[in-house]
């Protein structure tokens, strides 16, 4: 299984990144709005529009706001056997975060591609949420 792990720095307070990643249904408006391009809730999960025109049903495993991390699965994708991801928000002093992404993804071959998406995503999160 190849594991991906991105991390950025936010010039946000951690209680803003973290209320913006939390909020599932909005990704495309709060936290990368460009590279997500619509979000639909269903029971238990999202459905995610990327700006690629990829669509991913992700199952929402976890939102826990005591370790302000978000865990969630792709399932039903024809490209991935197997799809687990967390996004953790750190407070680095009251002012700075530190966004940690990790996606654990089969095929192997899909690895380069899954972490260009999280380098892209990431990018545009902090553009976003530092404006």
């Amino acid at each position: 299984m190849a594991s991906i792990r991105r991390e950025i720095i936010v010039n946000a307070k951690p209680d803003a990144v973290w209320d913006a990643v939390r909020d599932v249904g909005a990704v495309h408006r709060r936290l990368v709005p460009g590279f997500v391009v619509d979000t639909r809730l269903e029971d238990g999960a999202r459905v995610v529009t990327f700006a690629n025109g990829v669509v991913a049903r992700e199952l929402i495993v976890d939102v826990d706001d005591t370790a302000r991390r978000l865990v969630w699965s792709v399932t039903g994708s024809p490209r991935l056997t197997h799809h687990n991801a967390s996004m953790q928000v750190i407070a680095q002093d009251e002012r700075q975060s530190l966004v940690v992404w990790i996606a654990d993804v089969l095929p192997h071959e899909v690895a380069g591609y899954i972490g260009g998406l999280m380098e892209q995503g990431l990018a545009t999160m902090k553009k976003t949420l530092e404006q």
